[in-house]
């Protein structure tokens, strides 16, 4: 069976050359967002952006151009908005298509400048020089936040760390934030001062860096370093790709060299519920797994049946590592809209009755749990108390985004709840319900954290100190803040990290916020105005896995842009776009080729 696709504006023309006569054969895959077929098939059926077209009957050796577009006015960006996983199921067979190439295409690397200065990614606070620099085979110490480092020095073949007849290093407990760490550089020893693990971890990373980067010797001087923001923090959705645990504490272990502390988990979406909990098995259970044969059909796949899911060992070994890196991790289940994995194992949650045409930006209908369903709150409130056992950090995101518009006013039992209760309109019914979930959370021992949505509602919103992250843009993060809330800027223009990095058609990635080269990482302020700045605690990356079919695919879309994003956290002057870029080419002169290029090898390099 041969298959080819390409771009034409805003249609993809398809050709399937078959290897054998088939009968009435059925066009299958997935892609970006819904899609149709304006020439040589017929739409038969579809979920979000799964889609099945009816083909006519297929020669053996004839060329069939089928030309697909996205009804929503959407045009392809590249090669990533072509079909996903494509196949063929004819005569109860299920035939396998050749995959579109996947993948970042190799793009030139940064090229070399000078750059006066510590090269060091985010850069220290402040770095007094002094005459001299002194040479280092490894530091003489049993501290556990160095032997940290060292195991991840290990772990990717960086320089070594610790050596038991190495240079003296003196660790002394001083009164500075938790993060932060001073540094002595003499030629006689090396002496950290911090509060604490965490300070005392940074340190480690500053002197592994440095030793790295300047080979075996360390600059005399008086390093002194602390973050700009608490919340330093990277996303990854891990419902509609399912990356394996190892890929998980790899990218654990970037975001420590670049002093990130704060893991965004998100495990269950409209695709999938990848938890293995206890309260309803049946949950994930029916959505590990996606494609032929499964309860949800091939949805953001690469292939005809794809996924798994994380038992509570496996989440047991990323807390461990996590800890270990000063990293907290923060799980992200999904309350209201994005829930069509829980609604197809539970269809209780869903009014019976309910005849509105909602419909989501990703194709979905019937997406939304109805909070006057008794089986909402059963399903709701069980899984939030198994997870505030099984996740030790303080905060559970419930997400509270993108509910369409009009969502429950086609249902008698949500419209009779409205009435009960006072409320108008969709938005105030998300806020009630907001509000009740994070009560839940308070009850079994954490915080609640959300989307920008989550403010919406006559009552003002989730409360109960919700922290609200601002996805669209900063506008909705500053009114968030004015309104009283904590707020992590994440705008899609500059950190999600999914987006395709340029306009070229060859590139891979989403395009619907912008195109974010290195320099969009940069290019922002994270506090917009002077008067939210007590509000605005921290900034996170994101990296959504819409169109992500390999685990390798994800480290060219992080390199080198989460380089920005870690200086953006850290420093309180952030790098210039130069300064970036010099240092995005030292980092790749000695970082791992793995944390910089696709390790699937797909032929376009």
């Amino acid at each position: 069976m041969k298959y080819s696709c390409r771009l034409d504006g805003p249609l993809m023309h398809c050709t399937l050359t078959s290897d054998r006569d088939l009968t009435a054969p059925v066009f299958c895959f997935s892609g970006m967002a819904p899609m149709t077929a304006d020439v040589g098939g017929s739409k038969v059926a579809g979920t979000g952006s799964y889609t099945e077209i009816a083909l006519p009957d297929l020669k053996a050796g004839v060329p069939h151009v089928v030309s697909l577009s996205f009804p929503d006015g959407f045009t392809p960006a590249n090669r990533a908005w072509m079909p996903l996983g494509p196949y063929l199921r004819a005569a109860g067979d299920v035939i396998p298509l050749p995959p579109t190439l996947a993948g970042v295409r190799d793009m030139p690397p940064p090229k070399a400048r000078e750059f006066e200065g510590l090269k060091l990614i985010p850069q220290p606070t402040g770095f007094m020089a002094e005459a001299g620099e002194i040479t280092v085979t490894g530091l003489a110490t049993d501290d556990p936040a160095f032997a940290a480092a060292q195991a991840l020095a290990q772990r990717h073949g960086l320089c070594p760390l610790i050596h038991a007849e190495g240079f003296a290093l003196d660790l002394e407990t001083a009164d500075l934030p938790p993060d932060a760490y001073e540094i002595h550089i003499s030629p006689d020893a090396v002496t950290v001062k911090a509060a604490g693990y965490g300070g005392r971890f940074y340190a480690a990373i500053t002197l592994l860096t440095l030793l790295q980067s300047e080979k075996g010797t360390l600059p005399c001087g008086i390093i002194t370093d602390q973050p700009q923001f608490d919340w330093r923090g990277q996303h990854l959705d891990t419902a509609r790709h399912f990356y394996s645990v190892e890929t998980i504490l790899k990218l654990l272990d970037l975001m420590a060299l670049l002093k990130l502390n704060r893991f965004h988990w998100h495990f269950a979406d409209d695709e999938a519920f990848r938890l293995q909990i206890d309260c309803f098995p049946e949950l994930w259970q029916q959505t590990e797994m996606r494609g032929e044969g499964h309860l949800l059909p091939a949805i953001f796949s690469g292939d005809i049946s794809a996924g798994g899911s994380y038992s509570k060992a496996d989440v047991a070994r990323i807390l461990t590592h996590a800890k270990a890196l000063n990293i907290e991790v923060m799980p992200e289940i999904e309350i209201q809209a994005h829930t069509l994995a829980i609604a197809y194992v539970f269809p209780e949650v869903r009014d019976p009755a309910d005849n509105g045409a909602e419909k989501t930006v990703q194709g979905y209908t019937g997406n939304v749990l109805n909070p006057a369903m008794p089986k909402t709150w059963e399903v709701l409130n069980a899984v939030i108390s198994e997870i505030a056992d099984l996740f030790p950090f303080e905060r559970i995101h419930l997400g509270c985004d993108e509910l369409p518009a009009d969502t429950w006013m086609g249902s008698p039992k949500a419209k009779a709840l409205m009435a009960e209760q006072g409320l108008k309109t969709t938005e105030d019914l998300q806020g009630w319900m907001a509000d009740l979930i994070a009560k839940t959370v308070i009850e079994n021992g954490k915080k609640p954290a959300a989307w920008e949505e989550a403010a919406q509602g006559c009552n003002g919103g989730i409360g109960n100190g919700a922290i609200l992250f601002s996805w669209t843009g900063q506008g909705p993060g500053v009114a968030a803040a004015r309104a009283g809330y904590d707020v992590v800027m994440t705008p899609a223009q500059h950190v999600y990290l999914d987006m395709a990095h340029s306009d070229d058609p060859d590139d891979w990635g989403a395009s619907w916020a912008a195109f974010v080269p290195l320099e969009e990482t940069i290019n922002w302020a994270p506090v917009p105005e002077p008067d939210i700045a007590d509000r605005i605690i921290g900034i996170q990356g994101a990296f959504w896995s819409e169109f992500t079919t390999k685990d390798g695919q994800i480290w060219p879309m992080l390199m080198p842009r989460i380089l920005g994003v870690s200086s953006q956290a850290w420093q309180h002057t952030p790098l210039t776009v130069d300064a970036l870029r010099s240092l995005a080419y030292h980092y790749q002169t000695f970082l791992p080729r793995d944390f910089w290029q696709d390790s699937v090898e797909d032929g376009r390099r």
